[in-house]
């Protein structure tokens, strides 16, 4: 959650004219697989090329980021909205977690440079984007890459505030679901980044991570048009411009009819900031300045801050805490912590939907915690097996749906011959639903252990046989 990065250089403009002799035939309205940057470097990247391109002028472009190795899956979240506002997409293949930042932006700097070589991008309208991991980076490559102007973020914030280059501001498009741990900090951001004068406007949708919609990402897109609109970068289309700002005014009103006045606020508050420089938006400032004196808007705006400000000290417990059990490696605090994940869990019973809400968050603000000293610690020169393993129990309580952490330890309690707790992980494992018995019997480090009756009694009480039966019969 927290990243530090280091300026090492600045790649200077990069977007040149489209060169004749590089200009290729692609398909269009499909992603086209691993378009090679040159036969001399093995690097490739998707495109989308949307069914309505003609090749006259200049296109706009949306270069998409996954660290995970899912760069395909990432672009076709993209496509509909891609093919909606034409315009392109590109992926690269070869960016990753792994890599330093500095060998990632030399890697996006050359398939940028490509595609800008075979299509006719336009450089005023080039845009970063991408998922978590991959949205994280599509916020810092402009601090690198000069002519990106803007960023769209699904469930991520700016990770490091003092990357930003406030002489080159670009447009920040957050998207998360107010279920989502970071939805705190991308609202907290808002004020920061409008100081530092770079515009920015934040999407929310009802739900977490694994809700996200493709009306918000589209909503993402048609702010970026409005924008290019309103810098010249684009010719205006007053019907378009109407179209979106009818349909965003209604949103508001049916927000506002079914008594949610804060979010109705909020509604409004980014109509006026997307639409001010294209139409006039007086009216609707003293519509906004009423709403805001309106009772109902001030208690849902408290208990609003409330709940974010119940939610801040939860967080620092829960940092704190779990700091100080690692250092001490304090396993009798385990219980602990499957007691305050039990309490967590009943926020889902509660009336309140602001409650609710935090609940999900904080537990996925937990598991991202735990996520992060796990990466912590494998980063460090000289790995601390038993730290390791502590983070791995914790995990098995934050997320007992992710049988890898079991397995883990499983086999590392193996390796030092600590075969209870390699029994009880295994069982708290299939208790979990788990059934995969080929992956269970070839893991690495357990080949004592697996031959033991006692691993096999347990395998055969959930998963009705084992291997080695006759081992549990003598």
């Amino acid at each position: 959650m927290r990243y530090v990065f280091v300026l090492l250089f600045l790649i200077y403009p990069i977007f040149g004219a489209i060169s004749q002799e590089k200009q290729m035939s692609f398909t269009k309205g499909r992603i086209i697989d691993s378009v090679k940057i040159k036969d001399s470097i093995s690097e490739s990247y998707n495109l989308y090329i949307p069914k309505r391109f003609d090749g006259v002028g200049k296109w706009p472009v949306l270069f998409v980021f996954s660290m995970e190795g899912k760069s395909k899956r990432v672009l076709s979240m993209f496509r509909q909205a891609a093919e909606d506002h034409r315009f392109i997409l590109a992926s690269s293949n070869n960016v990753s977690d792994s890599l330093s930042i500095s060998k990632n932006i030399l890697i996006t700097g050359r398939m940028i440079r490509n595609v800008s070589s075979v299509l006719p991008i336009d450089k005023n309208r080039a845009y970063t984007g991408g998922f978590g991991t991959g949205a994280k980076f599509a916020t810092i490559v402009p601090s690198f890459i000069k002519q990106i102007a803007g960023v769209i973020s699904i469930g991520s914030p700016v990770p490091n505030m003092e990357l930003l280059n406030t002489k080159r501001p670009y447009h920040f498009v957050g998207i998360v679901g107010n279920e989502d741990f970071n939805y705190p900090d991308m609202l907290q951001e808002k004020p920061i980044l409008g100081k530092l004068k770079f515009p920015n406007n934040l999407i929310v949708f009802d739900g977490g991570a694994k809700d996200y919609n493709s009306s918000a990402i589209n909503k993402s897109f048609e702010i970026l048009v409005l924008s290019s609109m309103a810098k010249g970068n684009l010719a205006r289309d007053e019907e378009f411009i109407m179209e979106n700002y009818t349909k965003d005014f209604q949103q508001y009103r049916g927000l506002l009819s079914k008594g949610n006045k804060y979010r109705a606020k909020e509604g409004l508050s980014q109509i006026i900031s997307v639409y001010q420089p294209l139409i006039n938006v007086d009216s609707l400032q003293d519509e906004l300045r009423t709403v805001k004196k309106h009772k109902t808007y001030k208690i849902q705006n408290r208990a609003f801050n409330n709940t974010l400000f119940q939610e801040s000290l939860i967080r620092e417990e829960f940092e704190y805490n779990l700091g100080e059990d690692i250092s001490s490696l304090n396993y009798n605090n385990l219980g602990w912590w499957n007691y305050k994940v039990g309490e967590l869990k009943k926020y889902d019973s509660k009336t309140d939907s602001l409650q609710v809400q935090m609940g999900r968050r904080l537990i996925g603000y937990l598991n991202a915690l735990v996520e992060d000293f796990i990466d912590l610690e494998k980063s460090q020169q000289l790995v601390n097996d038993e730290v390791l393993s502590y983070l791995w129990m914790i995990k098995t309580i934050t997320d007992p749906l992710d049988y890898q952490y079991y397995l883990n330890i499983i086999s590392d309690s193996s390796k030092y011959e600590d075969y209870g707790t390699a029994l009880f992980y295994l069982e708290e494992l299939l208790k979990q639903g788990y059934t995969n018995k080929e992956e269970l019997y070839s893991l690495e480090d357990t080949a004592l252990l697996r031959i033991m009756p006692e691993f096999n009694s347990v395998v055969n009480k959930y998963l009705k046989s084992s291997r080695y039966d006759r081992i549990i019969e003598k």
